[in-house]
């Protein structure tokens, strides 16, 4: 009887091991939600980028057995609105806005530049050109500011870079001077049209930073020579055209702001 006993309760001892010890489902459950809250913790502070997100998400559908959302099923991405903020700033509309501002700030200088020199009488010894470099005022006429093969200032000439130097002086823009000369050759004491080019562009540089107090970092001097002549041939207008130095108010916008500002000088010349 007693050995019965033993036998029943060995029995009852071998059934219970036969039973699945299923305690480990719990914390298994439990790390896989706070690995889930982990995930969207760093989503939610990330950048939003749609392809790593569905790769997130195809990561995560794997994981959990589920079908890969770039192969079927539902696009979880759908319907995500992404804030303005996060919207790429380069974009086209937020381009042609930019150059429109810098148009129309080029245009107030410009103007600022013309009533100053009109206040004195010389409003006639300059041109205007806004193009994808910015502002250009073209000295006209190189006779009227220098003397004949020389690259001294006439007195006219003082009293015109004295005027666009008392409106430079107040605005940060880079200032390029830019000598050119016609297609003849130079005379004595300059070897070639480069040096006498480059000394002309030096002198109305030398100008406006000492006499108008504009800091020589924002200037600087360059000489073209004849290689970039506004008319072809040798007629006494073409000569003249070309014999001119261009003070350049460089744009401080980028380069794709810059490449819009001759179409916007072109349609305002046409309106």
């Amino acid at each position: 009887m007693s050995s019965a006993r033993r036998g029943g309760g060995r029995r009852h001892e071998d059934d219970s091991h036969d039973e699945p010890d299923e305690r480990w489902a719990v914390s298994y459950a439990d790390m896989v939600t706070v690995l889930m809250c982990l995930f969207i913790v760093l989503f939610a502070v990330s950048n939003v980028d749609k392809t790593k997100f569905e790769l997130l998400a195809n990561s995560l559908a794997t994981g959990f057995g589920q079908e890969d959302t770039t192969t079927g099923g539902a696009d979880i991405s759908e319907g995500l609105v992404i804030p303005p903020e996060m919207e790429d700033a380069e974009g086209e509309a937020d381009l042609t806005t930019r150059a429109a501002a810098e148009f129309e700030s080029l245009e107030v200088l410009r103007e600022r530049i013309r009533a100053s020199l009109t206040a004195q009488g010389l409003q006639d010894t300059v041109d205007f050109v806004i193009d994808d470099r910015g502002l250009k005022v073209g000295l006209v006429g190189a006779e009227t500011f220098f003397g004949d093969n020389s690259t001294s200032l006439s007195a006219k000439a003082d009293g015109v870079l004295d005027a666009i130097g008392d409106v430079l002086a107040t605005v940060d823009n880079q200032v390029s001077i830019e000598g050119h000369a016609d297609r003849r050759h130079a005379a004595d004491p300059y070897p070639t049209n480069w040096e006498l080019s480059g000394g002309r562009a030096t002198q109305v540089a030398r100008f406006l930073v000492e006499h108008e107090r504009i800091a020589g970092a924002r200037v600087k001097a360059i000489a073209f020579s004849d290689t970039r002549p506004l008319m072809a041939g040798d007629s006494p207008e073409a000569l003249a055209s070309n014999r001119r130095v261009d003070i350049v108010v460089e744009s401080n916008e980028e380069d794709q702001v810059r490449a819009l500002l001759p179409a916007l000088a072109e349609a305002a010349e046409t309106s």
